[in-house]
């Protein structure tokens, strides 16, 4: 090693790196014998840092949380992907953002110049209006699914009546909201309440056993939930196929999640879902375009049903 601040430096950055390290393996790792391990560690915890020895064959170190945040080493990946979570928040709608914002001049002020110029390349933009929720509402609903507590709340702007119950099991962001996927015990089924109407009552309720989410996994099942699926299913509960004239590079950009096939000069083939055969059928009539039901029959059904209605308030609308 070159010196001992270098040293020191890689030091900190392996005892950041994992929980525990023998005092033999530090040795080797830094080349240099364990009595000098010992010494170094002894200037860091001068330094602050929290720095306890353990006991075992080998004897070793672990960094410990503190009372006081000391100085952070980070490497140049750690950094860079630092700042970018920081610029990240700064749009996440969690309601941190003047704070990311300090966070990451904080960190920006202290980088060597080439991880800056990294830094101030990437320019974050969220599309639509992020909705701020109360970032303390937000650490009390993480901590209440950590302990798996039953929290009690008002939700929206009525609060004449009883406060909602619900058995927290996730927080999570979709489309610049916070939600929380919990089992409403009043309502006996799965359930999202945005984070940014929630009131919190205290004292919260009764501890729970955690129920398994619908197939696993809490992204999955809010998708599905979203889609209409009381089962959390992520695909769309009304699927049909229609043949449109119409030129597929005109309708690409409008068909969010559905499929597109091109069949020729006017003409293209489109899959899509919706909550409902009704649903569906009129966003396919918002394309503009002739087309042809493919199937299924419910959605023959919706779009015949739908040109009644059409028709209907078209010839009220010539009388009047």
């Amino acid at each position: 090693m070159s010196g001992t601040s270098e040293r020191l430096l890689s030091l900190l950055s392996l005892l950041q790196a994992r929980r525990d390290w023998p005092g033999p393996v530090l040795a080797e790792r830094l080349e240099v014998s364990p009595r000098t391990v010992r010494r170094d560690v002894d200037r860091l915890r001068e330094l602050g840092y929290p720095i306890a020895a353990f006991k075992g064959p080998d004897g070793g170190y672990r960094l410990e949380a503190g009372a006081d945040l000391p100085p952070l080493l980070f490497d140049d990946e750690q950094a860079v992907a630092l700042a970018v979570a920081l610029r990240l928040a700064t749009v996440s709608g969690a309601g941190v953002s003047e704070a990311a914002g300090r966070a990451l001049a904080t960190v920006r002020q202290v980088m060597p110049s080439r991880l800056r110029h990294r830094i101030d390349a990437l320019e974050v933009t969220a599309v639509g209006s992020p909705v701020d929720a109360d970032p303390q509402v937000l650490m009390a609903l993480a901590e209440a699914v950590r302990a798996r507590e039953t929290v009690r709340f008002d939700y929206g702007t009525d609060h004449d009546r009883p406060p909602r119950r619900a058995q927290p099991h996730h927080l999570v962001s979709r489309h610049g909201r916070w939600y929380l996927l919990a089992w409403d015990t009043d309502k006996n089924d799965w359930r999202t309440f945005r984070a940014d109407r929630m009131s919190l009552r205290t004292p919260g309720g009764p501890r729970f056993t955690r129920r398994e989410i619908p197939g696993g996994d809490p992204a999955t099942f809010v998708t599905g939930l979203f889609r209409g699926s009381r089962e959390g299913d992520p695909q769309w509960p009304c699927q049909g196929s229609v043949v449109l004239n119409i030129d597929a590079s005109t309708l690409a950009p409008h068909i969010g999640d559905g499929t597109l096939e091109p069949l020729g000069p006017g003409t293209c083939r489109l899959t899509l879902g919706s909550w409902s055969w009704a649903g569906l059928a009129a966003s396919i009539a918002r394309f503009d375009a002739d087309f042809e039901v493919e199937g299924p029959p419910e959605l023959l059904a919706a779009v015949d049903a739908l040109g009644r209605r059409f028709g209907a308030a078209s010839a009220g609308g010539r009388e009047s």
